[in-house]
């Protein structure tokens, strides 16, 4: 099978793109390397893999093109509340319009593996499920809920609300939370939470790409759905989470501050049971990230950090 991934030179796409060649499956990544990342050097002799480096949406129009391949992930995306104030109208495009041209295109026999994010639920103090309405904060979470309607809308897809992702990528990023804090933790030795309290759910980024492994094996059951993606065990506020950091860390310390806001308002609690229910685990621990982040952090301590962050 034909796999086409845009994207698939980032954080999640470098782990998938390594996972599904793993398994034997063709992929051609569509990226424009705009993090001059090297995330893929290591599959290039693979002859099942190809990189097609350029801009995601001068492809996805051409239905000739997008009609070569079986399975479509579409990654690329401008991530996070930051980046997409900072960008709003690439943002749009890269969103919401890059999905809209491939559903457009899209025939019957292929498949379309959508990630979206948590994110969209905003604030609740209800147990979130895929019933849950879209309490969306930020422009980012805004623009993945229209990408997310118009896949559903059109019956032929799967999208997946991603948990917070962490772990190690061959193309890292430190500015996602776990990450962000195990990294602060080693370097400055303490942590500033503000709204310690807000809660969200947590997954590996090794889990996120079995995860679509699991997708496309049981398409035909999951099309035309929508999953929660996350790590039951790992439903836990900022102070949980800095907590648990503190037992890999112990001298770190931890501080509140009572005047600072988080922009993206996520608080919540996710059900994942949707996707369990189908036979699909998690297997990385939160802690297991934790002790993998700290050695791998080892790595790049002393080289610029906007090499390992969108923002």
């Amino acid at each position: 099978m034909k796999i086409l991934i845009t994207g698939g030179a980032g954080y999640i796409g470098s782990t998938l793109t390594d996972l599904l060649l793993f398994n034997n499956y063709d992929v051609t990544v569509i990226d424009n390397l705009m993090y001059d990342q090297i995330s893929l050097l290591h599959v290039c002799n693979n002859k099942k893999f190809k990189l097609i480096q350029g801009n995601v949406m001068d492809y996805v129009v051409n239905p000739e093109f997008m009609g070569e391949f079986d399975i479509i992930i579409p990654l690329a995306a401008i991530v996070g509340a930051s980046a997409c104030n900072k960008h709003k109208y690439l943002a749009t495009e890269v969103n919401f319009t890059q999905i809209k041209h491939i559903v457009d295109n899209l025939k019957s026999n292929q498949k379309l593996i959508m990630p979206n994010t948590n994110s969209q639920y905003g604030s609740s103090a209800d147990i979130i499920t895929e019933e849950s309405s879209f309490n969306p904060h930020t422009h980012y979470a805004r623009t993945k809920c229209d990408a997310e309607n118009y896949i559903l809308s059109h019956g032929n897809g799967v999208c997946l609300r991603l948990a917070t992702v962490f772990g190690s990528s061959s193309r890292m990023r430190t500015d996602l939370l776990v990450n962000d804090f195990v990294y602060k933790s080693i370097v400055d030795g303490y942590l500033v939470l503000f709204e310690s309290h807000f809660k969200r759910n947590y997954i590996h980024v090794r889990d996120i790409a079995q995860t679509f492994l699991f997708v496309i094996k049981n398409y035909d059951v999951m099309r035309g759905g929508a999953y929660n993606a996350g790590l039951s065990s790992a439903n836990l506020s900022k102070m949980e989470l800095a907590l648990k950091i503190k037992n890999h860390i112990p001298n770190l310390i931890i501080k509140t501050e009572e005047f600072r806001k988080d922009v993206d308002k996520r608080n919540y609690i996710v059900s994942n049971k949707k996707l369990e229910k189908l036979g699909w685990k998690a297997e990385y621990s939160l802690d297991d990230g934790i002790r993998e982040l700290i050695y791998g952090f080892k790595m790049i301590i002393n080289a610029n950090n906007k090499k390992f962050t969108n923002i």
